[in-house]
């Protein structure tokens, strides 16, 4: 038997085949998990369409987070088609390009309130709506993701970086809301990976080189790496664990001060 065997989940955020989303996905199927994945829009339906293939997955369907009318309507088809939903993978960020580069303080109005509904807002969206089908599923779980530059100021990361402060904290009052139904709200706080939205963020490159020198393990992560990690978020392995943030980052994000290299002091 393996560790998901027959459990639904949808998978909201696949891009490409390099996205957190698909190594999560990848690795719930791997252990057994029905899954429904979503797209953001017809621009990226065909690349989607291709990966749910791979994957396996039993629906493939449209979903603009910040569309309550299109939230409602994949609700009411996984509905229709499973009857319950075992977990749901939030895996939505977005900020205009420009608010990533140059100071934080130059960031508008309308940029700070589109980071925001789309990185932080949705997930509150996505719980409302999802939480009757969650709560007849097993084990309920309700994951997201997010990054250390929520607790940390990383260069060019600005209002992204707040958003995904409020999005932990959504997942604190998430997890405390939806508690006595049964339903565990967590997130994964990945290191940096070159992923399709990290790419909008000026000097990944230089972070990428530069975090193996200074994280414990001395390497970066990958997809699989976070899919591993989110298995035991999604699975009755964390049946007590809700309102967490899990690392999986090498731990990078324990160093406080940078080791001089080895033969300096």
């Amino acid at each position: 038997m393996t560790l998901m065997h027959g459990r639904r989940g949808l998978i909201v955020g696949v891009a490409n085949a390099r996205s957190l989303a698909f190594g999560i996905a990848k690795a719930a199927r791997d252990e057994g998990a029905r899954l429904a994945v979503t797209y953001q829009s017809e621009r990226l339906a065909l690349g989607v369409r291709a990966l749910a293939a791979e994957l396996q997955a039993e629906l493939c369907l449209p979903l603009d987070v910040t569309q309550d009318a299109e939230l409602r309507a994949v609700r009411q088809t996984l509905e229709q088609h499973w009857g319950a939903v075992d977990f749901v993978v939030h895996a939505v960020a977005h900020a205009r390009k420009e608010e990533l580069e140059g100071p934080f303080i130059q960031t508008s109005r309308e940029g700070f309130h589109e980071a925001l509904e789309v990185s932080a807002y949705s997930l509150v969206a996505l719980a409302r709506e999802f939480a009757p089908l969650l709560a007849s599923g097993v084990s309920p779980s309700l994951l997201t993701l997010t990054y250390l530059g929520s607790g940390r100021a990383v260069p060019n990361y600005n209002v992204m970086g707040v958003a995904k402060a409020a999005l932990e904290a959504a997942v604190r009052y998430l997890a405390m809301d939806l508690g006595p139904r049964g339903i565990r709200v967590n997130a994964v706080s990945a290191g940096a990976v070159k992923t399709l939205s990290a790419a909008g963020v000026r000097g990944l490159r230089s972070l990428l080189a530069f975090a193996p020198q200074v994280a414990p393990l001395g390497r970066n992560v990958d997809s699989e790496d976070v899919g591993r990690a989110a298995l035991f978020l999604l699975s009755d392995l964390s049946r007590a664990t809700t309102g967490q943030v899990l690392f999986v980052d090498a731990g990078f994000n324990i160093v406080g001060v940078p080791q001089a290299p080895q033969g300096v002091s």
